[in-house]
């Protein structure tokens, strides 16, 4: 079987919540993702996507896509997509970086090697554990007040983990914190996600006048030394995520006992095979994680219910669902929510099938 075109669609996702706000101000309303399918000469198709959370959150961004891949598809023609390794060994000589490039690419192959195998994506990863796995819920950066009373909404929809946007003035996330904390739940679990957004003086504050609350304790700051330093200010579990990008920096964080837990982001670690990896190391090493990417739709969302539904309950603090976040759906077939939980489809590949017919002409088209 060899892979004989790579096609890519843009496509817009607007948000039911009209926007999304995290630290420094920084905000989206629209997401732009994009849809890549890998063809064969087998006929069988596959399916990824990758959506970066705007410009200015990750070193990614949406068009960059795009033109990463009308560089990289070439020479990708005539390899073998079930070859997931040595796939992406030639990714990687042919494109040096850009992991978020390569991630919807790598995502389909999966999804091939699923349909020519008959098996779930999640199979293949590990094994199916359990039924359904639980999720967690962003709550967009708004007063203390507002926050508090999305936690309560959300609830409702069978969500018991929420991760709280802060990293803006200390004083105010201060407040953010208690409000939210003031109406949880027993079996509740809270985050305060700072997304980088404090320096080290203010996330000391923070942690210093919340320590009598239950919470955990986000990326505090830009770096992994900042972060480290924040960590051994405080007894709260502590979550890293935006400087895990790779297998050197999770041996390094182990080392360090610099976390509780980690946050894999699919197209931040370059798809499915290289974030197996990083996930079955954090299990060898006793590290909980959670399993996500840094936005999308359905066929992110599918690609994470794989990833998570594959991973040993134990060590799954959480994942989430962004399909639910955004008003359009792009892909039949497509996992969804039920009480606060999600489950992998038991078809063949990803288990879903993309609107095509909606998208027009693809942007990028490598034949």
């Amino acid at each position: 079987m060899r892979i004989t075109r790579i096609a890519a669609w843009p496509i817009d996702l607007p948000l039911h919540e009209g926007s999304y706000k995290w630290s420094g101000g920084k905000s989206v309303t629209v997401f732009d993702t994009t849809l890549v399918a890998v063809e064969t000469d087998a006929g069988v198709i596959g399916f990824g996507e990758v959506c970066p959370l705007g410009p200015a959150y990750l070193p990614a961004y949406a068009a960059g896509v795009r033109a990463g891949l009308k560089e990289l598809a070439p020479h990708l023609l005539g390899e073998d997509p079930t070859q997931l390794v040595r796939l992406n060994r030639t990714m990687d000589a042919a494109l040096k970086g850009h992991p978020y490039v390569k991630s919807a690419v790598d995502v389909a192959c999966w999804d091939i090697l699923g349909k020519v195998a008959g098996l779930p994506v999640c199979v293949l990863l590990g094994g199916r554990y359990g039924d359904s796995f639980h999720l967690y819920r962003a709550i967009s950066q708004e007063s203390p007040e507002a926050m508090a009373g999305r936690v309560a909404g959300y609830r409702a929809e069978g969500y018991r983990r929420f991760q709280l946007k802060v990293g803006g003035d200390p004083d105010t996330d201060i407040e953010r914190i208690r409000a939210v904390a003031a109406v949880l739940q027993p079996g509740d679990r809270l985050v305060a996600d700072a997304n980088t957004g404090w320096l080290p003086h203010e996330a000391a504050r923070v942690v210093r006048a919340v320590r009598d609350i239950d919470v955990y304790i986000e990326q505090p700051c830009l770096s992994y030394e900042e972060c480290l330093a924040v960590r051994r200010r405080t007894d709260h579990p502590f979550v890293l995520d935006e400087v895990i990008d790779g297998i050197d920096i999770l041996v390094r964080g182990y080392a360090d006992r610099a976390m509780d837990v980690v946050n894999l982001k699919i197209s931040k670690l370059g798809g499915l095979t290289k974030t197996r990896q990083a996930r079955d190391l954090c299990v060898s090493l006793g590290i909980a994680m959670t399993l996500e990417d840094s936005w999308g739709g359905d066929v992110v969302t599918a690609a994470i219910a794989h990833l998570a539904h594959s991973t040993p309950p134990a060590f799954l603090f959480s994942s989430t669902d962004f399909n639910s976040y955004v008003t359009r759906p792009i892909a039949d077939g497509a996992p969804q929510r039920v009480d606060g939980r999600l489950a992998a489809s038991t078809a063949p590949g990803l288990g879903v099938t993309p609107r095509l017919a909606e998208f027009g002409p693809p942007a990028v088209d490598v034949h």
